[in-house]
């Protein structure tokens, strides 16, 4: 026996449910994500590493919309990524169509964070093995969340997901509060530099993934790789 504990839904002797601690690890090994928001919008940015030189990369990708007015990102298990997105986009396309008006940030975010945590009681399946960060501008202005594989989440002015999270946040904290006017351009300078910390080879645009929503157009997009080559030459 290996001494792993393959019960979902019972608790240890600790109070914890091991399978979630299982989960936070599949998403401790994944590359590292991670977000900013600032007063012009929000900046989430991710390592992007394939397998293979042989990959097609437009097969492959991290950051996505949920809706015009929201962005998400991942560490962890691609496959269980690509599920919580459906997910999470036929979730805003109903409340589209139901009040003709995108979906409020914390209430996709919600919405996500209950599907999550719904894997985490019932049988015959198991928790998924990422965390998210989802950013957006509502009424309330721009927002950033993490979710994690047990249904918890929190918002944050900055956070890292994913293999060198600890270190992330450590630099972002420095960065951040060092910073107290940053503004969305800056954000965008300090992910990338966040992520050069702990990367593990050359950052070039083909290998990190970029998206921003500003207050100004309130529309989440993803940086092309023409955009992130002449901001990592920015950044140099």
């Amino acid at each position: 026996m290996s001494g792993a504990n393959y019960s979902l839904t019972t608790f240890s002797p600790s109070g914890s449910l091991l399978q979630i601690d299982y989960a936070l690890e599949a998403v401790g090994a994944g590359r590292t994500s991670l977000g900013i928001k600032v007063k012009e919008g929000v900046v989430i940015a991710t390592e992007k590493m394939t397998p293979s030189a042989l990959v097609d990369q437009k097969s492959r990708f991290k950051i996505a919309n949920l809706s015009s007015n929201c962005g998400v990102v991942y560490s962890g298990m691609g496959p269980d990524y690509r599920v919580l997105l459906r997910k999470g986009r036929k979730i805003a396309q109903t409340y589209y169509m139901t009040y003709k008006d995108e979906i409020p940030v914390s209430q996709i975010v919600r919405e996500m964070a209950s599907v999550m945590q719904e894997f985490t009681q019932s049988g015959g399946v198991r928790p998924f093995g990422v965390s998210l960060l989802i950013c957006g501008i509502d009424d309330e202005g721009p927002q950033l969340y993490q979710v994690d594989p047990s249904g918890s989440y929190f918002a944050w002015k900055a956070s890292a997901i994913g293999k060198h999270s600890i270190s992330a946040k450590t630099f972002l904290e420095k960065r951040y509060f060092a910073h107290k006017d940053m503004g969305l351009e800056d954000a965008v300078h300090t992910a990338i530099l966040t992520l050069k910390e702990n990367f593990e080879g050359a950052i070039t645009n083909e290998n990190i993934e970029i998206g921003v929503i500003s207050t100004k157009t309130k529309t989440f997009e993803l940086k092309t790789k023409e955009e992130i080559a002449d901001l990592l030459k920015e950044v140099e």
